[in-house]
């Protein structure tokens, strides 16, 4: 790990030193958006970067560090040699962590006016900070929710308030529970619906950030593929698949859907009240990725035409006695019974249907189903292509659905 030294000489010259494992001091570490001309590792040796818009912020984000006792800083614009991708890789796959541990975060809100600026405009002290461009950026939330101890500054490093003062307008703007926020609860009590859903409205410059900076709010690990585009975000739910039995993690909606992984973090935007419930049953055997899909146990609601039902272990919080469903559509349409309730692929991807749990318990059996992931090569060879032995209506599913 690189730690840039905070008594940064009168020359301007940053001075870094690398640490490893327990010899790693104590360090501060800057959450901030990034901007136009921001110092990069290689640029520190470089006569005149002081001249850079980036310089300024590093000097003053080292001073308050300094002021608050720390020698060393952590910075992601001149911590990294982002011409190595294996130093890049290491870098993002321990960011979390090196967030978590640093001794204290410093959030700068460069377009939060200062409290002189903030009296004259008139604006609440809370919407100044609401409508800071920081929330909107999806590395932002591994370093609002990782560091148990976060301070936050103006665009004049003016203190704001800390992650505990704070908390209310945090909450309020994330939909992160204080809870979180505070440390006082484990993240991964939360369901990966709802995790997923702080980061629907988030955007990345990369498109494989969507996926890259959530590794660490799923305490996951996995190779950077720069050039990779969405299969990024599959991938990413294929680790957390890997690692949990939260079938939440199917409970998206989105229009763009293809299979039973969402395409994006977006596809989580309504998802944010959606828990575990576990009162289904099932045997314990949690979701798998193969090469022809994903396998699952979920009560089947057959409606006929080949749709049915999947009934998943998660529930909205007000809901208690309903559980979410997916529509799932038999992609083996064939006069060949034993193909039959063997591939599935999802449909109206766009809404989840909600069905009565205990008429779900004793009306409808436990299957074990494949359904595609999404990816293209899932797709099965024996798909049959008559419209007639189709639904390819909404109104007409509910219409089935009605009479059944």
């Amino acid at each position: 790990m690189r730690l840039l030294k905070t008594d940064i000489s009168t020359k301007g010259k940053l001075e870094f030193e690398d640490f490893s494992g327990p010899e790693t001091p104590q360090y501060a570490v800057l959450s901030h958006r990034w901007g136009r001309q921001e110092v990069a590792l290689q640029d520190t040796n470089s006569f005149g970067i002081e001249m850079k818009d980036g310089y300024s912020k590093i000097e003053s984000f080292c001073k308050v560090a300094k002021e608050t006792g720390y020698k060393y800083s952590w910075i992601d614009t001149c911590c990294i040699d982002k011409t190595s991708s294996a130093e890049l890789s290491e870098a993002i796959n321990s960011m979390y962590e090196w967030y978590r541990v640093a001794g204290i975060c410093y959030t700068y809100l460069e377009d939060v006016p200062s409290k002189e600026e903030r009296d004259e405009s008139g604006l609440s002290f809370e919407d100044c900070i609401s409508n800071s461009e920081w929330f909107e950026r999806g590395w932002t939330l591994q370093e609002l929710i990782a560091p148990p101890n976060n301070k936050f500054f103006d665009r004049e490093w003016e203190y704001l308030g800390d992650k505990i003062e704070l908390e209310d307008i945090l909450s309020s703007r994330t939909g992160i529970p204080g809870t979180i926020l505070s440390g006082t609860e484990s993240l991964q009590t939360i369901s990966v619906a709802r995790r997923m859903s702080w980061a629907a409205k988030r955007k990345t410059t990369r498109v494989e950030d969507e996926a890259y900076c959530l590794m660490g709010i799923f305490d996951i690990n996995m190779p950077l593929l720069y050039g990779e585009g969405k299969k990024a975000f599959l991938r990413l739910q294929e680790e957390i698949l890997r690692v949990s039995d939260d079938v939440s993690l199917f409970a998206w909606k989105s229009v763009h859907g293809n299979g039973l992984l969402a395409p994006s973090p977006a596809a989580f935007l309504n998802s944010g009240n959606i828990v575990r419930c576990a009162r289904l049953n099932i045997a314990n055997t949690p979701p798998t990725v193969s090469s022809r899909g994903i396998y699952l146990e979920v009560h089947f609601v057959g409606v006929g035409h080949g749709i049915g039902l999947a009934v998943l272990d998660c529930q909205e919080r007000i809901k208690d006695d309903k559980s979410i469903a997916l529509y799932m559509q038999d992609t083996f349409l064939t006069r060949d019974s034993s193909l039959t309730m063997q591939h599935f692929k999802r449909v109206f991807t766009e809404d989840l249907a909600e069905v009565d749990l205990k008429t779900v318990q004793t009306e409808n059996p436990v299957r074990r189903i494949c359904v595609q992931s999404g990816r293209s090569s899932h797709l099965p060879i024996h798909i049959q292509k008559d419209s007639t032995q189709q639904i390819n209506s909404f109104d007409t599913l509910i219409f089935c659905l009605t009479l059944s």
